[in-house]
């Protein structure tokens, strides 16, 4: 009986792990369905560029899957039923997919942790439409004579990125950084200085330890009563995810992240998956992982491994569950690699400058590959699949 394994978002780790399964399952009975909203690979990594006004690659989710006999739907998952084993889904046709195995990938979006104004005023760059949104809004600022004040909330790795990669690419916008505690806190001494030196640099203005109460049209509101000008406010404060698992009934935890054990394996529902920031799992050093790329990469490997354990009778390994670092860039030509001990603090060396930089964008385009070659060398088929975003399920075709 024909095993149908449903992969919910096509993001880094979706997309992975279904081109992973489709090679390591090619020789049984199994079908794959991609269920995504959009038609193109998001690079999020890169999505700081794209506002600030450069271009990056977005590839055809329908050409990545080319060959590989995985079905792609253009849809916008709307609920789960682990009960029924059934997903519910919103495009042309609407209805639901049925499965044996499901792995639940969605990702994550933007928080505004309820500050008022956020969501309404704010911009973000955690999806591709909201950062053209804000590269259409830096594209008005920097028309005027005056150019206008850029205010990024949140001093994360994304805030950084985002506020220094703005900086280097519109010179004529000044840009501040709004740092809920110390600047690069999590960064070992000598790291923190370097992002010190690019923030002078590149002339970005940096508020340490001001809380942000409230967004309006024009300005943002402190908790000292300071308020602060702003012509595009960033959001920068941090992820959430989709509340459709717990909605579902899966164990979530309080952010709604799923609960699973050591092999990505739902503690509730033994038929569901999840990995990348969608899950809640232990790393080997006994912290939760963080939402991040590199995490996407080793919950994706453990869930395709114990997928294709369960599916062939194999004996199912534990890979490993790290987190080794972070790769922050500064702009173009500048960056930190700050690696961290078992405990997730900050190792006194830290790797900083074009060096960083470059193995920065090493990493980047290494993840684009392999979300571009899902299959690793699989033999592409002969039939292929074309991507019409108003069809119910994307279908073989000569």
């Amino acid at each position: 009986m024909k095993q149908r394994i449903v992969v919910l978002g096509a993001g880094y780790a979706g997309a992975y792990v279904a081109g992973n399964l489709a090679r390591r399952l090619s020789q049984t009975d199994t079908e794959i369905t991609v269920v995504n909203a959009e038609p193109d690979f998001v690079q999020r990594l890169q999505l700081h560029r794209l506002a600030a006004g450069q271009e990056i690659e977005a590839r055809r989710l329908a050409d990545v899957f080319a060959g590989t006999g995985i079905r792609l739907r253009l849809a916008r998952v709307t609920a789960v039923d682990p009960q029924r084993r059934v997903v519910a889904v919103a495009d042309a046709d609407g209805g639901e997919l049925g499965y044996d195995t499901l792995l639940y990938a969605l990702g994550s979006h933007a928080a505004d942790h309820g500050v008022p104004g956020a969501a309404e005023h704010a911009f973000d760059v955690a999806g591709r439409p909201s950062a053209l949104r804000l590269r259409e809004r830096l594209n008005s600022l920097s028309a005027r004579d005056d150019g206008g004040n850029v205010l990024v909330v949140g001093d994360g790795l994304t805030g950084i990125e985002t506020a220094t990669e703005i900086a280097e690419s519109r010179p004529d916008l000044s840009v501040t950084l709004v740092a809920r505690g110390e600047l690069g806190a999590p960064l070992s001494a000598g790291a923190r200085c370097h992002l010190r030196q690019a923030c002078d640099r590149l002339g970005v203005t940096v508020l340490e330890h001001t809380s942000v109460e409230a967004v309006e049209a024009t300005r943002v509101l402190c908790a000292d009563g300071t308020a602060l000008a702003s012509d595009a406010t960033v959001w920068t404060a941090g992820f959430a995810v989709s509340p459709i698992a717990a909605a579902g009934g899966l164990e979530v935890t309080e952010d709604g992240r799923i609960v699973v054990d050591r092999v990505m394996r739902s503690v509730s529902h033994p038929s569901v998956y999840a990995v990348g920031d969608s899950v809640y799992a232990v790393g080997d050093n006994g912290r939760p992982l963080p939402m991040s790329c590199a995490s996407a990469g080793y919950t994706g490997m453990q869930a395709m491994a114990a997928i294709v354990g369960r599916l062939t009778g194999r004996k199912i390994p534990n890979t490993r569950l790290e987190y080794l670092g972070n790769h922050i860039s500064l702009g173009r030509r500048d960056g930190i690699l700050q690696m961290v001990d078992g405990e997730a603090l900050a190792k006194p060396r830290y790797v900083g400058g074009w060096k960083a930089a470059r193995i920065k964008a090493g990493i980047l385009a290494m993840s684009l590959w392999t979300t571009s070659h899902p299959t690793f060398g699989l033999p592409r088929r002969r039939r292929h699949l074309v991507a019409v975003p108003d069809a119910s399920a994307e279908m073989p075709v000569a």
